[in-house]
């Protein structure tokens, strides 16, 4: 990789970055005045509102910029969230079955009504974090509702864990799957991670019982049954009694799976979960860290490996989130361990973050490059999946454990709401 200038991995740097170039593309170029967020904002910066406007995206928002007004102090922030937050409830949510639909136009019109478990847990996870910020009931009882409904609709009673997806009127879904790129699956990696990053979020801000001891069985069906402990790697995709579906691996995933997990072990306070969790944690990032970097310091996307064998195709594109998530994976590794290699694995993610994709011209960072590091413009800067959660939340929770030596999980250290 051509050198450049020196590049500082330090809070400051990164805080710089959150507040001088990501959040303030963020409150401007993808809101819609008229309500909620256009379907796709291009690298160009042409918008395209035919583009659907999805579930995933506002709820993102709403998390990014509840959050940047409570960790920053920023009450400027809380325009955009409240704009995001009343999209949320008043547009996405379905009135009649509840839960939020996965996507609608840009007049409002439903497009796809499908009621994900993913979607709903991004759902939860921006209006606790709007509820933090106002200090306000409703958004908290809103998650608190979609929270019985995944419980209710989509929990697997007898086997553990959450099938993908319902029907609008929450029976059981024709098809399973995320998107285009995933298996139809009764249960994905992708689904239960965020389920459990949800929760923790809603634990901690309540206390309720009841979510903590939910937010426990998710920690352990991922420790379980997700975790290829032989491996270092989470299998993605299962059937419902969580036979491996396939052998792909996603190193941006396991590198974030690695401090999320032990996130929610620290909400719990449970000594030997903790154990687990950090046990889980270094051995994921290990992993990443021996076969998931290539030589110029990107984190390759993907591995497919080829059947009977050892090899395989690793996909190097190089995807803003999977960056963004290094950092952070890689800093909790070095915290648990001390080893000065995971803080240089950490730096080496931020040098490529700021050399390849940090767009200086028109704002935010470059979604997705290719395998010669080129843009690649199908992927649009803002899109129903192209939001400001991975690296909003990563630039906060990197400055923060650059900056502390004691828990980095401040955020869960209040009294339960």
């Amino acid at each position: 990789m051509a050198e450049s200038a020196p590049v500082r991995f330090d809070a400051g740097e990164l805080l710089a970055e959150l507040t001088g170039n990501v959040l303030p593309f963020w409150s401007s170029v993808p809101v819609d005045p008229a309500g909620g967020f256009h379907g796709a904002v291009g690298n160009d910066g042409a918008v395209d509102d035919t583009v659907e406007r999805s579930a995933v995206l506002c709820s993102r928002v709403l998390w990014a910029f509840s959050t940047a007004a409570t960790e920053l102090d920023e009450p400027g922030h809380l325009q955009v969230a409240g704009h995001a937050y009343r999209y949320l409830r008043d547009v996405l949510r379905d009135p009649g079955h509840g839960g939020v639909f996965w996507s609608v136009a840009a007049d409002g019109t439903v497009v796809d009504d499908r009621k994900h478990t993913y979607a709903q847990a991004f759902a939860i996870y921006g209006l606790v974090a709007y509820s933090v910020a106002t200090d306000d009931d409703e958004p908290l009882s809103l998650a608190r509702e979609i929270f019985e409904l995944i419980e209710q609709h989509t929990a697997d009673g007898e086997l553990g864990g959450y099938v993908e997806a319902a029907a609008r009127d929450w029976s059981p879904a024709a098809e399973m799957r995320l998107s285009l790129r995933d298996l139809d699956a009764p249960k994905s990696m992708n689904t239960h991670l965020h389920v459990m990053e949800a929760y923790s979020a809603l634990a901690a801000r309540t206390g309720d019982p009841r979510v903590r001891d939910r937010l426990s069985a998710v920690l352990i069906d991922i420790l379980d049954h997700v975790l290829a402990d032989d491996e270092g790697a989470f299998r993605l995709f299962f059937d419902r009694q969580w036979r491996p579906l396939t052998g792909a691996v996603s190193f941006g995933h396991d590198i974030e799976g690695a401090w999320l997990l032990t996130e929610a072990a620290h909400v719990l306070g449970d000594a030997h979960l903790i154990r687990r969790a950090e046990r889980a944690a270094v051995q994921l990032a290990v992993a990443v860290l021996d076969h998931g970097i290539d030589d110029e310091g990107f984190i390759l996307h993907e591995f497919e490996p080829a059947v009977g064998t050892r090899d395989g195709h690793a996909d190097r594109s190089s995807h803003w989130w999977a960056q963004a998530e290094g950092m952070v994976g890689f800093l909790e590794a070095y915290r648990i361990t001390g080893d000065p290699a995971f803080e240089a694995a950490a730096a080496s993610c931020w040098r490529v973050i700021s050399r390849h994709h940090i767009d200086r011209d028109r704002g935010d960072w470059l979604k997705v490059l290719d395998a010669d590091r080129a843009p690649d413009d199908t992927y649009p800067k803002a899109g129903p999946w192209e939001c400001p959660y991975h690296h909003v939340r990563a630039l906060l929770e990197a400055a923060r454990r650059l900056t502390t030596t004691n828990t980095p999980y401040p955020a869960w250290n209040g009294q339960p709401a």
